[in-house]
């Protein structure tokens, strides 16, 4: 992510079970009372992810709550947005997706100057034993920062 830019929200679902390989930055489609619900931090990309379709790249099942006071304007929660990125990056992307079995998933929202961005991944999916794996990593770094920090008292 670009510094200057103040995040929105962050799937950290995502980091826990996916391995991310690559990551992309994107522009997203909205409306404006998608726009406002998001300074107001109503998303949630928790079970969202992105495919390519007709060459165009889509993100689905990510919920924009709708602004309180957008009345007929609000759209649905869940509607598919497209996502801008160049039609040369799209299709490298597919070519990966349809030859390597990996997914694209949303990892962050967030504002750069006055635009919405995502930050999108290009991520390998993660068995059971590699989530213990990365669990026992935490544990172990967390005991030796314990320990560091008892033995400076």
């Amino acid at each position: 992510m670009a510094t200057g830019g103040k995040i929105i929200a962050v799937n950290r679902k995502a980091r826990h079970d996916y391995f991310v390989l690559e990551t992309f930055e994107t522009g997203i489609e909205l409306v404006g009372t998608e726009v406002k619900s998001l300074r107001q931090g109503g998303v949630n990309l928790k079970d969202s992810w992105c495919s390519i379709e007709n060459g165009e790249l889509f993100v689905k099942g990510m919920h924009i709550s709708p602004y309180e006071k957008g009345n007929v304007f609000n759209r649905d929660p869940f509607r598919v947005r497209k996502l801008l990125m160049h039609k040369r990056e799209i299709m490298r992307l597919y070519g990966k997706v349809k030859q390597e079995g990996l997914t694209l998933i949303p990892l962050s929202l967030y504002f750069k100057n006055s635009h919405v961005k995502m930050e999108m991944g290009l991520c390998k999916g993660k068995l059971l034993h590699d989530k213990r794996e990365d669990m026992a990593k935490r544990d172990a770094k967390r005991e030796i920062d314990r320990a560091l920090k008892a033995r400076q008292r």
